[in-house]
């Protein structure tokens, strides 16, 4: 019998054979399975398989033996598209090793579990339709909270915990921790790009547990600048950082990954979203100044008539407004180059009308030099300041109608930089280059700015971020 291995976030196109089999290895598992529809839920309780219930409705999923899954494929229901194997314990999983061998025909394929540690309960392995064929994908995929969190997350209904063991109560338990999100699509990204986007997922998931955000379910969408005074930074590809940075900050803040996008300058344009499997394809059909652009991936935009060359900030502004309805939280992340000074009063009156609605605007000035290494700043630097709660360095005067916030040295600035300019200043400052003495160079501020609206202070809930990168040259490009 052959065998090969499976690493994590990789997959491979099972034989085409009826019976597949998944044994588990490792000390004091419980193996369960979870028949998901499209919707990501089990179909019912019922196709939930595990030592109380060793069989799913039309025996297409069944447990054979302590840690041993069988698999008919021939007699899975067509609504079923993913079939997860998992497991539960009593104590952390990163304790042990472990791993799930899969069984088709005359091939065997090995998918040790890796990258775990305090996870009690985790998702080994899914056996999925796609494209006519079936799949497996090693997944180690875990939750902190174990087994009613993980059957939770697929959908069975949980009338009351599990009996827990007798032991003692410890006086200040640790919370849970939400595990890295991961997103369809990253499966098919080669060994590099799935290294590069596990790196900076980490990154954002650790300022997320800081802020206590961890785990949240917010759109993510991305305005990129399409004027003119933006030729350096599209002929020397910074933008195309800029939208491969930003990934990783919507796989953690949104449930299915994707980033949502628009190009504007005098007008604007709607774009498909941006996800982890299209990203290159995406950055080299719509990252373009002038032109027409957009097929395959969808109509084609005449870039200089549809969107224009000069900045206009309102229209697209209004018409996420328009579109994000609800009580959603939205991050908005507007990459410019800023050119705008005269309608900051407009904006401002803007943002305020709209205070009440969970939506968080941040402006990510471009200029200089943009390189690898200040776009990757970016990835946790546009969390960090736009966290949707908790902590702020700006102030509201109650009832006032513009904000006003304390300038800071940027999150990139150099190490030296301790100079921090405590002086309040309203947005119209914080747009605004400044003089930074610090390290001798010009720097952008950061500047968190609390909305107040409706004749009254909200000083609980950042409405508006407002974030200027350097505008010199950063090293290690």
């Amino acid at each position: 019998m052959t065998s090969q291995p499976l690493a994590r976030g990789q997959n491979t196109v099972l034989p085409v054979v009826d019976a597949v089999t998944i044994d588990v290895a490792g000390d004091g598992l419980d193996i369960l399975a979870f028949a998901l529809t499209a919707s990501g839920s089990v179909r019912s309780d019922d196709y939930f398989v595990f030592f109380n219930q060793p069989r799913s409705p039309e025996g297409a999923i069944t447990l054979t033996g302590p840690t041993r899954l069988s698999i008919g494929l021939g007699a899975v229901p067509v609504e079923i598209e993913r079939i997860a194997v998992a497991v539960a314990s009593e104590a952390p999983l990163g304790d042990r090793p472990m791993s799930a061998r899969i069984v088709a025909g005359g091939e065997a394929i090995d998918a040790p579990a890796q990258g775990l540690s305090t996870e009690r309960a985790a998702v080994l392995v899914e056996v999925y339709r796609r494209g006519g064929q079936w799949k497996v994908r090693c997944e180690s995929a875990g939750w902190d909270a174990g087994f009613s969190a993980l059957v939770r997350a697929m959908g069975v209904t949980v009338d009351e915990e599990p009996d827990a063991p007798a032991q003692p109560v410890p006086a200040q338990p640790v919370p849970a921790q939400p595990a890295i999100r991961m997103v369809k699509g990253e499966e098919k990204l080669s060994l590099e790009k799935r290294q590069k986007l596990d790196l900076r997922k980490e990154a954002v998931h650790r300022v997320l547990l800081t802020k206590g955000a961890a785990g949240c379910d917010a759109r993510v969408i991305l305005v990129v600048d399409k004027t003119l005074s933006m030729s350096a930074l599209y002929r020397s590809g910074a933008m195309a950082r800029v939208v491969e940075r930003m990934i990783p900050v919507a796989t953690q803040l949104y449930s299915d990954g994707n980033l949502e996008a628009y190009l504007y300058g005098k007008s604007f344009a709607k774009l498909p979203d941006v996800t982890v499997e299209n990203s290159d394809r995406w950055v080299s059909t719509y990252i373009h100044l002038r032109g027409e652009h957009g097929a395959p991936m969808g109509p084609v935009i005449d870039y200089d008539k549809q969107i224009g060359g000069v900045n206009a900030e309102l229209p697209i502004m209004s018409a996420i407004l328009d579109d994000v309805a609800g009580g959603q939280p939205v991050l908005v992340l507007f990459f410019t180059d800023g050119g705008f000074h005269s309608k900051i009063p407009k904006i401002v009156q803007l943002i305020t009308e709209a205070a009440r609605r969970p939506v968080f605007w941040q402006f990510i000035g471009l200029g200089g030099t943009t390189t690898s290494a200040s776009c990757d700043a970016w990835t946790t630097s546009v969390v960090e300041s736009s966290t949707m709660r908790g902590s702020s360095r700006c102030r509201t005067s109650t009832g006032a109608r513009t904000p006003t916030c304390t300038p800071i040295c940027s999150a990139s600035s150099p190490t030296g930089c301790g100079r921090r300019r405590r002086r309040a200043s309203s947005i119209r400052g914080s747009l605004r280059r400044r003089a930074d003495t610090c390290a001798s160079s010009r720097k952008w501020y950061l500047c968190a700015v609390r909305m107040s609206g409706g004749g009254r202070s909200r000083p609980d809930v950042p409405l508006a971020r407002v974030w200027r990168s350097p505008v010199t040259s950063v090293p290690g490009r």
